[in-house]
């Protein structure tokens, strides 16, 4: 099990050794503090994997507001509220505040245990899935992650928007890893694979007998989801048909199997993705609007890779190691040219074809430097100009030096990425004294 420090905000010393000594008997890192304006500082200091246990109610404030404090400052680790006031309200507005548990005091041992493997195993399956996923720090993405601490604790559908290749699956898979039901399964299914004929019985299976060459009992997506989450795929691409059958069992949380005599329930969490316009789509009678109202609790929008300059090239990097690791090499970065082309090609297949192309790449050479050759990626695409313009002042000066950092120094590179003449780069340059 992975070791993770324990902090513990608890205002009575005698409880708050309590605690720490129970926990250190069941093999825990803790660290104590009695106030607020203290937990703030072992917060700030704290690595990603900790897990802060706090009191409701402190002498110099309240768990809420340090919660909440912690959210506004980016720090997403794991909360536990603890408290002698067992109140909905207070555990509705804990909860709401992305706190992963509220725990009554006088059921501490018999919950808090529990609570905090949980959120163990959790980190760990998380830690698995990061071996082999780069994560992004665009503000794109910075932005997506608060997106999914917030909902990930909910039951809340939510409905995850962007173009093939950007990752919604992965999405979805930290949504699910983040939430109460990581224990439980994650089923994705590809809507776009189910015919009209075989979608009840993918999604809700059927009794043995039921048709012809049914000839064992089969369980459906939804029972094979039981308890966790259900990932509808490229939900757009379902049939029309079955859309109504699938919102019936999402608005009812229950479903039949075919040829069985009793419904069953469905404790399940809906997550879906699509790569269209779904409002679209419902103008055009091919999605329902009911359907659609159910789907988007809460949305989530991928932005497509070249929006995100700034995690171009580490993306590359990190599919280069990736690629020597897999494939026995020894190559060792990009050359000028391949840098070039890497940050101004349009990248219409997003993460999934750069993954394919600098894999690739790492094929062709032995060691060294990969060139604009052994990327194989046509000059027409790569001369279209990427979204890096100056649009906010207010970023402008940041724009400006993410641009030059991703160019390498080259201000003509950059200037493309912003989609700016060299002279009003070099005016901007010196109007913010970056020269």
């Amino acid at each position: 099990m992975l070791m993770q420090k324990i902090i513990v905000i608890e205002d009575n010393p005698v409880f708050c050794d309590y605690i720490c000594n129970y926990l250190r008997k069941n093999g825990m890192e803790t660290e104590k503090t009695y106030s607020v304006a203290q937990a703030r500082k072992l917060i700030e200091a704290a690595g990603e994997d900790a897990i802060v246990l706090s009191d409701l109610r402190l002498a110099d404030g309240n768990g809420i507001e340090l919660l909440q404090w912690m959210r506004k400052q980016g720090k997403n680790q794991p909360f536990i509220m603890m408290t002698d006031y067992a109140e909905v309200h207070t555990a509705v507005e804990t909860m709401k505040s992305g706190a992963e548990d509220y725990v009554p005091k006088k059921l501490l041992e018999e919950k808090i245990l529990p609570s905090i493997r949980k959120l163990q195993k959790r980190s760990e399956q998380i830690c698995r899935k990061k071996e082999n996923i780069y994560e992004r720090k665009s503000e794109a993405f910075y932005q997506i992650r608060q997106r999914i601490r917030l909902v990930a604790p909910t039951d809340m559908t939510v409905l995850i928007f962007g173009e093939n290749g950007t990752g919604k699956e992965y999405i979805a898979e930290k949504i699910h890893l983040q939430s109460k039901r990581t224990d439980k399964p994650f089923v994705p299914v590809d809507c776009g694979s189910l015919s009209v004929n075989l979608a009840q019985s993918a999604f809700f299976g059927h009794a043995k007998g039921a048709f012809t060459g049914a000839d064992m009992k089969k369980a459906g997506y939804f029972q094979e989801a039981e308890g966790g989450t259900l990932f509808l795929d490229e939900v757009g691409n379902l049939p029309y048909e079955t859309q109504q059958m699938l919102l019936r069992a999402i608005q009812e949380r229950r479903y039949r199997p075919i040829g069985a005599k009793e419904d069953l329930n469905a404790n399940i969490r809906i997550i879906a993705a699509t790569n269209e316009d779904l409002q679209t789509a419902v103008a055009e009678k091919r999605f329902r609007q009911d359907l659609l109202y159910r789907l988007q609790d809460f949305t989530i929008l991928v932005p497509p890779v070249r929006e995100c300059k700034e995690d171009i090239l580490p993306l590359a990097d990190f599919f280069r190691e990736q690629g020597n690791r897999e494939l026995g090499k020894a190559v060792c970065g990009f050359d000028t040219s391949a840098r070039k082309i890497l940050l101004t090609y349009m990248w219409p297949g997003n993460v999934r074809e750069m993954r394919q192309r600098v894999q690739s790449a790492v094929l062709l050479k032995e060691n060294g430097l990969i060139s604009e050759e052994e990327l194989e990626i046509g000059s027409k695409q790569a001369d279209v100009p990427v979204c890096y313009s100056l649009k906010d002042e207010k970023q402008e000066k940041e724009r400006i030096r993410q641009a030059l950092e991703q160019a390498n120094g080259n201000r003509k590179i950059a200037a493309q990425l912003l989609q700016v003449s060299r002279t009003t780069l070099y005016k901007k340059l010196e109007q913010y004294g970056m020269l």
